[in-house]
């Protein structure tokens, strides 16, 4: 059991490090190579190759219509609008902005439980909501007094906002029927139907996409494939299988682990630089998150 217990650690703990690596690496791309469409089409048409590739090699299991229709409408919100706005949000600020926005999920995730499944809310994750609300402020005001390092941290700040709600909704509206598929079931309809959406939406931008344009390099190829196969397929995999052996509340205190391997990176590649409100908007949102995700009678 103590074996199955550390794979899970070994394994949550490589995911959180692949999708803070991620955050920098979408700027890099975004920055050079694609534009948001053209980088959540090549996301969502790669991904869902290497899913439906893999279920050839998984039993199949059968999906009611109307599981199917839940986990592919609330992937097209989660996947497609969601990950745009990423992709938006990603272009006018930092990734060390976005990634401490994307810390507040937990936050984000209980708030939605409370109002539309009338879960109970604890004193202690009403200290935890309040601190996650503080902490983004900070950040919010500090930008708004131009103090700002990406395009437009304040439009920036929005759109993530934007990817934090839809992707809650995602959770919320797929958490019951996701129990009861595989992981690999699930993302190879839901980045199928993503990919198709995506598909009409930039046809007309193919022109602008140097990754697939005679311009291209290998750099660009390689930060593609990183996100595709490590921070999208081997994510989906890992979370999984770390849920399996570890309580939920372990899983999601390594979420922490991404704003901190985001921001080292943005800053040590000079995509961002170090202002006193990251660090302190950062350890303020993290502990209101840790108050909201534990487990309080």
């Amino acid at each position: 059991m103590r074996g199955e217990a550390i794979k899970g650690h070994v394994a949550v703990l490589l995911a959180n490090v692949i999708f803070g690596v991620g955050v920098p690496v979408t700027a890099i791309l975004l920055s050079k190579w694609v534009t948001p469409n053209g980088y959540m089409l090549t996301r969502c048409a790669g991904a869902a190759l290497i899913f439906w590739i893999i279920q050839c090699f998984l039993p199949k299991e059968q999906m009611t219509l109307r599981d199917w229709i839940t986990i592919v409408v609330g992937g097209l919100i989660g996947i497609v609008v969601s990950q745009l706005f990423t992709a938006w949000s990603l272009v006018y600020t930092t990734p060390t902005y976005y990634a401490i926005l994307a810390t507040l999920v937990p936050v984000a995730t209980m708030l939605g439980a409370a109002l539309f499944l009338k879960e109970r809310i604890t004193g202690m994750k009403i200290v935890g909501v309040v601190l996650a609300i503080i902490g983004a402020l900070i950040i919010v005001l500090h930008t708004g007094l131009g103090e700002s390092q990406g395009k437009n941290d304040l439009l920036g700040i929005g759109l993530g906002f934007l990817s934090l709600i839809t992707w809650v909704i995602y959770l919320l509206i797929t958490r019951n029927v996701s129990a009861r598929y595989s992981p690999v079931t699930q993302m190879k309809w839901v980045f199928l139907a993503s990919a198709l959406v995506m598909l009409p939406m930039t046809w007309g931008e193919f022109d602008q996409q140097t990754l697939y344009s005679p311009a291209w390099q290998w750099s660009g190829v390689i930060a593609m494939a990183f996100i595709v196969i490590c921070a999208t397929v081997l994510g989906y995999f890992a979370i999984p299988y770390a849920m399996k052996r570890l309580d939920a509340t372990t899983v999601s205190t390594y979420t922490n682990l991404q704003p901190i391997v985001t921001a080292l990176i943005a800053i040590t590649i000079g995509q961002d630089v170090l202002t006193w409100d990251k660090p302190v908007a950062l350890i303020i949102v993290l502990v209101g998150a840790y108050l909201v995700t534990m487990k309080n009678d």
